[in-house]
């Protein structure tokens, strides 16, 4: 299976909802945080032809805004899956086969870690710690946290 980052078709980017967000935040103290929080929010990611509107609306450069974007990793660059599964690489995690987890998931999906399948069903991506280590290997599984996760249960989770 070929895989490839899910991305909308680009006819179906508007810039205008992006400039409303901006406009009705852009008053608050630290405004650029609140922006882009509302952005990922609204579309489920901030798409790159966002930035230079927000920097545009804010004073600031591009390259702020998109420092900003890129040091946050809850900011989404690409539409997510319908399913999104995240699997714990810390140490405790490593420890208890998350490595052999992500090996497995990454078959089973057809994705390698960061890809969001072509049909758009999963995106598999690494977390660093999600405070679960005494059930390694841990996961979130579309908001939902697992504890000794293995591919079949992860697969069931995204099969519902």
């Amino acid at each position: 299976m070929t895989t490839a980052i899910h991305k909308a078709p680009a006819a179906a980017w508007n810039p205008d909802p992006v400039r409303e967000v901006a406009e009705r935040l852009k008053g608050l103290d630290g405004p650029l945080l609140p922006i882009l929080h509302a952005i990922n929010e609204q579309f489920g990611y901030v798409d790159e032809r966002a930035l230079p509107i927000i920097a545009d609306m804010l004073n600031l450069t591009r390259a702020e805004v998109q420092g900003v974007v890129s040091f946050y990793h809850d900011f989404r660059r690409a539409p997510a899956g319908r399913h999104v599964v995240k699997v714990c690489r810390a140490e405790a995690c490593q420890s208890m086969g998350a490595e052999r987890l992500i090996g497995e998931l990454e078959k089973s999906f057809g994705v390698t870690l960061g890809e969001t399948s072509t049909d758009g069903r999963v995106t598999l991506e690494a977390v660093y710690c999600l405070g679960n280590c005494a059930l390694s290997p841990a996961a979130l599984i579309d908001g939902k946290l697992f504890g000794r996760l293995d591919a079949a249960k992860a697969q069931a989770q995204v099969s519902k």
